[in-house]
């Protein structure tokens, strides 16, 4: 399908082809499902809320519900306030949930419905009822990505429950974990509970896109950070925010509206930035690594250490969400490959910069760029062939076009298993990552193979 795409780069402002990102009410839909009994709700047309429930179906294989204020063309001319009104009364009346979390799309967005006062306005009619919320927040998919409207759902949570001046609770401190998968978010919250803290996440989507068959339909699965526990955000004694591009905004506002201090983290992906979440976590709390960690640790660097031969010197290009990806390249310079193409969808200098000081003093500096797509990573490797490739789904067809193994990570993935029930954070999830890239190499190694070099034992 992409047999004739050139290696002559040619500037494109106006042109995407291939993107390496999503939209943002993706991002705010799926930060919204981590609070407990929350039903997110498009603003919008109804098109769109479809668009972005099958998305993430797709990725989770699992059911996503949402509600949509299913716009015509009178709300386009005339406001939203009336869509958005009856949306609530019938989604109090009907689905009863505790929270809904409300998302303009492009359309209320360009015509300029004013949110807050809406819902101050339901409330005061007695449409939202006592003790319920409506929370929202602004991700037009026409900025940012999915990544975008994800910090910016989070921000809204803080504005909507955290308070100032509550009483510290000893040992209760804020995980912000950044758009990760619904078991990465289960570790992080272990990893903290395992060195004697009580971790508050949010948003937390465990339990709620990754839940066990039981026979029965849950419309509100049992995962997901309650509101009440979410009141106390104001009360912790520290915030842990796990990437730049998902987590940093909320984790200042928090700061700004709590009081709570908080340190920004890479995604904790492979040794080195797992290391920098403990050191966090040990200088802000004193408390200390179990024992336990330090054994995965030392598996981690052994299984390094041993597949060393199969990984030094193998060029890769990587692409995805900006703070994965920043990890992704680093945990794969520390085993000796060569990243040669980095690229996120995503908006941001942050990302260039970051990069090149972790890679900084390697021998071979790759080509790096944000607010890109996937035709031009394809161009590039096409100048400069990889024995790699490492992204979400959509790299497929390059995989296919240059003949060139792939490893499937990130969002979204729609066409392999087991993404969402296997953590890449700590130095476990750096086990599981290591063993499908040691694994896909050698898979090709065999394939390639002449009779004389096919081994049984490699």
């Amino acid at each position: 399908m992409l047999d004739h795409t050139t290696s002559e780069i040619t500037p494109r402002k106006a042109l995407r082809v291939n993107p390496a990102k999503t939209c943002q009410p993706i991002g705010a839909m799926y930060a919204a499902l981590g609070i407990n009994r929350c039903l997110p709700h498009s603003h919008g047309s109804q098109g769109c809320c479809s668009y972005h429930r099958s998305h993430l179906t797709r990725h989770y294989k699992e059911p996503v519900m949402a509600s949509t204020s299913s716009f015509t063309e009178g709300a386009s001319v005339f406001g939203g306030s009336p869509n958005l009104r009856q949306s609530l009364k019938t989604i109090f009346q009907t689905y009863d949930p505790d929270v809904v979390a409300v998302h303009p799309t492009c359309l209320s967005e360009t015509i300029g419905d004013d949110i807050p006062t809406i819902v101050k306005k339901a409330s005061e009619d007695g449409i939202v009822p006592r003790g319920k919320w409506v929370i929202h927040a602004s991700p037009p998919s026409y900025a940012g990505s999915h990544v975008t409207g994800f910090s910016n759902m989070v921000k809204g949570m803080v504005d909507y429950f955290t308070n100032k001046g509550e009483k510290k609770v000893k040992g209760q401190i804020n995980i912000l974990p950044g758009y990760v998968e619904p078991p990465d978010m289960r570790k992080l919250k272990s990893m903290v509970a395992e060195m004697g803290l009580t971790p508050v996440g949010f948003p937390d989507t465990s339990d709620v896109l990754d839940t066990p068959k039981t026979g029965h339909y849950e419309m509100y699965p049992p995962g997901g950070t309650k509101g009440e526990k979410l009141l106390t955000t104001g009360a912790s004694e520290y915030t842990m925010a796990m990437g730049h591009f998902s987590s940093k905004d909320p984790a200042a506002h928090l700061e700004l509206k709590g009081g709570v201090p908080f340190t920004l983290s890479d995604t904790p992906i492979g040794v080195q930035a797992t290391d920098r979440f403990y050191q966090g976590i040990m200088e802000a709390t004193g408390a200390e690594i179990p024992k336990a960690q330090l054994d995965d640790r030392g598996r981690l660097v052994d299984m390094m250490t041993d597949y060393q031969h199969y990984l030094y010197g193998k060029k890769v290009a990587l692409w995805g969400d900006p703070d994965q990806v920043i990890s992704l390249a680093e945990f794969m310079s520390d085993m000796g490959m060569q990243p040669v193409c980095i690229i996120t969808g995503t908006p941001g200098k942050i990302f260039e910069k970051r990069l090149k000081a972790i890679l900084e003093g390697k021998a071979l500096m790759p080509v790096i760029a944000q607010k890109q797509d996937l035709f031009y990573l394809h161009q590039v490797i096409k100048k400069q062939p990889v024995d790699l490739l490492v992204g979400n789904t959509y790299g497929k067809y390059i995989a296919r076009a240059e003949d060139t193994p792939f490893v499937r990570f990130g969002f979204p993935i729609l066409d392999r298993a087991g993404h969402s029930y296997f953590p890449s954070v700590g130095y476990k999830g750096g086990i599981h990552l290591l063993t499908s890239i040691v694994n896909t190499l050698l898979d090709r190694q065999d394939r390639d193979a002449p009779d004389e070099r096919f081994e049984l034992v490699l």
